[in-house]
């Protein structure tokens, strides 16, 4: 049973701390009063994620999954255009019970932002998660792999500074409308599928 118990402890930890970012930030994260709210020690916590960085970087990577996995169900609905799509994206993203997700992920870009090297992978996927998500429908519609994320980034630039103003202003009537205008451009940028290869002649 105990070491049933070990192997499950690591998941445990990890949905605790992500909790406890959620609420505290990273700015000013030490390792004592994170394992203290999360029933552990410096030790364990050193002994599981291998650095401070590095658990913040897997704490933040479990949330995106948790995000990927709301996200996809929007996406499995098949909606008709995809401004339809980003709309009911940006209801989900800008919901009062997301904002506290959000500013712990742009506190952690930064952070990334400012040691690279660490954080080379976080970043990496910061972008490409997005970038395939985003990326995916259209090319099983028949866009080019180079169109479709060309667009994706349209759409993930937008999504990010629109939550970055809400976060700062809480204006939310501006901000609303301001994403409205956004979207209604959208189904006029989506790349249309590649024309299929003409059928030779028969001689």
């Amino acid at each position: 049973m105990s070491r049933t118990a070990d192997e499950t402890r690591p998941a445990e930890l990890l949905d605790a701390i992500v909790a406890y970012l959620v609420q505290h930030g990273v700015a000013e994260l030490s390792l004592r009063p994170l394992a203290k709210a999360v029933d552990s020690s410096p030790r364990v916590l050193l002994y599981y994620f291998g650095s401070k960085e590095n658990l913040v970087a897997t704490a933040v990577t479990r949330l995106r999954e948790r995000q990927r996995i709301g996200f996809a169900v929007l996406r499995e609905a098949r909606y008709k255009r995809h401004s339809d799509i980003c709309r009911a994206i940006w209801k989900q993203m800008s919901a009062p019970a997301s904002e506290a997700l959000f500013r712990l992920s742009l506190e952690t870009y930064s952070m990334a932002l400012r040691y690279r090297e660490r954080f080379a992978d976080y970043l990496h996927s910061s972008v490409e998660d997005w970038l395939e998500f985003l990326s995916e429908p259209l090319t099983r519609q028949g866009a080019s792999p180079a169109e479709a994320r060309a667009y994706a980034t349209v759409v993930i630039s937008g999504f990010r500074g629109f939550m970055l103003d809400y976060c700062a202003s809480h204006d939310r009537a501006r901000v609303d409308r301001a994403v409205d205008l956004w979207i209604g451009s959208l189904d006029q940028l989506a790349p249309k599928p590649s024309a299929p290869p003409k059928a030779r002649k028969k001689k």
